[in-house]
């Protein structure tokens, strides 16, 4: 397969497992599980049943899931296999499948959506850094984004994810996602349609923050903001010293202050607490070997 699913745009044969994100035409999996530390209404009370897929089309600089998404730790496994997996995490209760990092598989897992019928809502969980083209062919076959908003200024977006073009790119993808979802739908607590933006704030990066806290507001008045505090320096950032710390108070003060003064009534706010590496999934091949 001549792989051009994602904004990189590589153009090679995928079989060869090159391009940018290192992935061949098989899935790969680095763990399957109940995930209980997502947003309220995604994990619920049962957990999410997040699906971690190796490789990464961005391979942020600070990335905490850097085992898989930059060492391409997993498991190859067949879609016959995913789909065991899925039906697994059901029995087990899960609220959703939570198909984590997906963007580099999509074609593929539309081709699998497509033959196995979710009993649950299924979610993307994306960096956001995505190709609407790719994002129309999920058209109908997901019920809740969960996408990231990173970045909103081209040198921040260069510097840690070397994708100068994430900002226009996200925003042109989130609009697609919106699109699809439209007004979000709850059963009780839990929701069963609709799409929540993440913005992880990082140190020194406030600024950005509050100018995506504008964007998201203008933009997707019906979707959910989630504004995360978790970042943890967890690779090697000697040269990217100014985000070698987590997040001060000041800083995160200044953000959710932001937020709540703006009235946003769909908003998540995550605790400082969660900046711990305890948080951290253990990617061990659970629920895949």
């Amino acid at each position: 397969m001549i792989c051009n699913i994602c904004p990189r745009k590589c153009g090679i044969e995928r079989k060869n497992a090159g391009g940018f994100c290192k992935t061949s035409e098989s899935f790969k999996v680095a763990r399957a599980a109940l995930h209980f530390w997502e947003e309220p209404c995604i994990s619920g009370k049962n957990g999410s049943g997040a699906v971690f897929f190796s490789g990464c089309n961005l391979k942020c600089v600070y990335c905490q899931n850097y085992e898989i998404s930059r060492d391409n730790k997993g498991v190859e496994i067949s879609r016959e296999k995913l789909m065991e997996i899925f039906e697994n995490l059901i029995s087990q209760g899960a609220e959703n499948i939570n198909l984590v990092n997906p963007a580099h598989y999509a074609v593929m897992l539309a081709d699998v959506l497509k033959q196995w019928k979710s009993p649950v809502p299924v979610v993307y969980n994306s960096s956001g850094y995505e190709s609407v083209e790719t994002l129309k062919l999920l058209d109908g076959l997901i019920d809740i984004y969960l996408p990231d908003f990173k970045y909103i200024r081209t040198d921040k977006a260069e510097r840690y994810s070397s994708a100068a073009d994430y900002p226009e790119i996200a925003k042109a993808a989130l609009a697609e996602m919106y699109r699809q979802t439209g007004k979000a739908v709850f059963d009780g607590d839990r929701m069963k349609r609709g799409m929540i933006i993440r913005h992880l704030i990082l140190p020194q990066n406030t600024n950005s923050a509050l100018n995506i806290i504008d964007y998201v507001s203008e933009h997707f008045e019906n979707a959910y903001l989630s504004l995360m505090a978790q970042y943890v320096p967890c690779t090697n950032l000697e040269k990217y010293k100014e985000i070698n710390r987590t997040v001060t108070k000041r800083e995160y003060d200044k953000v959710v202050d932001y937020a709540l003064s703006k009235g946003l009534e769909r908003l998540f706010i995550q605790e400082r607490s969660s900046a711990d590496e305890k948080y951290i999934p253990l990617f061990d091949f659970s629920g895949v070997i």
